[in-house]
């Protein structure tokens, strides 16, 4: 089923109740139902806390521009990646004031990304066709994660992160799952973006590689040589988790330098398959929901 297709079905569901739309495009991805009143995976519970958690700071969170806000008052800004600029519209740009490489990324979406690693070579058209498209879409709609419902779309320009030694290689990219101040798996994707190049290899608390795999990525290939400062990322992972139920905060280690990427709370949408299906369980197990409690939406 290509994009557009997809897309056009979201709109004619747009008009469907969260609940509703979520049974319907789980049971079309797992073929059984959500049960509502006592989840117990972790497909299943992300989809319970998109309706039942609806936190007011989620929505900074999850704002490329805000959570950089967000996550300096928590932790310092000393993991922040430099903003450039931020704008309405893609015509209020001044490229003249860009550095020659930069990225351009939509505050509320996910793949409105335009990565110049050479200004002299960025078409501006394309840039233009893709991030204006990105501020048309309604991410929410997509699958229901309410906290992009209410992020006002803008343009921001962030340094581009690269090793000195080798920045024609994608950077590797650690994601930590957490619940309320403590690590329950990480994984690392090698490779950069979503192609068929993407590696993902998964590890427990202790740093133990786990016999899971991504249900479209391949595990990453060689021995993975852990990052010198992976302590300090598990360390502001758990700091960033205090209070939340479920949240994967994601961080760049560059030049010996960390860096956080993005903040999510509903990885994959709660709609990726685990491999082997008994983790969806295991890490279900480890998502708290009586920490939402005081948010439930009835």
């Amino acid at each position: 089923m290509s994009s557009t297709t997809k897309d056009f079905i979201r709109r004619m569901l747009s008009f469907m109740p969260d609940k509703e739309y979520l049974d319907l495009m789980y049971f079309y991805r797992f073929h059984k139902k959500i049960d509502w009143k006592s989840p117990k995976t972790f497909n299943e519970k992300i989809q319970w806390l998109k309706v039942n958690d609806r936190r007011p700071e989620y929505t900074k969170m999850v704002d490329k521009y805000e959570a950089k806000n967000y996550i300096s008052k928590k932790i310092g800004n000393e993991y922040i990646i430099p903003t450039l600029g931020v704008w309405d519209r893609f015509d209020d740009i001044d490229f003249e004031s860009l550095p020659n490489k930069f990225v351009l990324k939509s505050t509320h979406d996910s793949g409105g990304l335009v990565i110049c690693k050479n200004k002299n070579d960025l078409d501006i058209k394309v840039a233009k066709n893709k991030i204006e498209k990105s501020l048309k879409r309604k991410f929410f709609y997509v699958a229901r994660e309410w906290p992009y419902k209410n992020v006002e779309p803008k343009i921001i320009a962030e340094e581009f992160l690269f090793e000195k030694n080798n920045e024609n290689e994608p950077i590797d990219n650690w994601k930590f799952y957490c619940c309320n101040g403590k690590i329950f798996v990480f994984y690392v994707t090698k490779g950069g973006g979503h192609s068929t190049s993407l590696r993902m290899t998964y590890f427990d608390e202790n740093n133990n590689i786990l016999p899971v795999r991504h249900f479209q990525y391949p595990p990453c290939e060689g021995k993975i040589v852990l990052p010198d400062k992976l302590d300090i990322m598990k360390e502001c992972a758990e700091k960033l988790s205090v209070g939340i139920p479920l949240i994967r905060v994601d961080f760049y280690y560059v030049n010996n330098k960390v860096y956080i990427g993005e903040l999510t709370l509903y990885p994959g949408a709660g709609f990726e398959p685990i491999i082997p299906m008994e983790y969806d369980k295991r890490w279900g197990d480890c998502i708290d929901l009586s920490l939402a409690l005081n948010n439930l939406i009835l």
